[in-house]
């Protein structure tokens, strides 16, 4: 899967990331993967968070290390 990034909101910090949000597909690493890293459609966005979004890279490091997700997210 191509990932597109909006360079408006993402820019990326230094290359370490916590081991754990790399290990295993979690409710946001899906929903930014199932919206192509669209920061625009992101339900974060609203929340007006002080932190530079690494989600892009968090993605990418999961498709390398576990695969790419086996179902659809689920949606309510």
């Amino acid at each position: 899967m191509e990932m597109l990034f909006d360079e408006g909101f993402y820019t990326p910090g230094n290359d370490e990331m916590s081991e754990s949000i790399t290990q295993n597909w979690t409710e946001q690493a899906l929903e930014c993967y199932y919206i192509n890293c669209d920061c625009k459609k992101c339900s974060l966005r609203n929340g007006h968070y002080s932190f530079i979004c690494q989600m892009p890279k968090v993605i990418d490091t999961l498709i390398k290390t576990v695969g790419e997700p086996e179902q659809q997210r689920k949606t309510a």
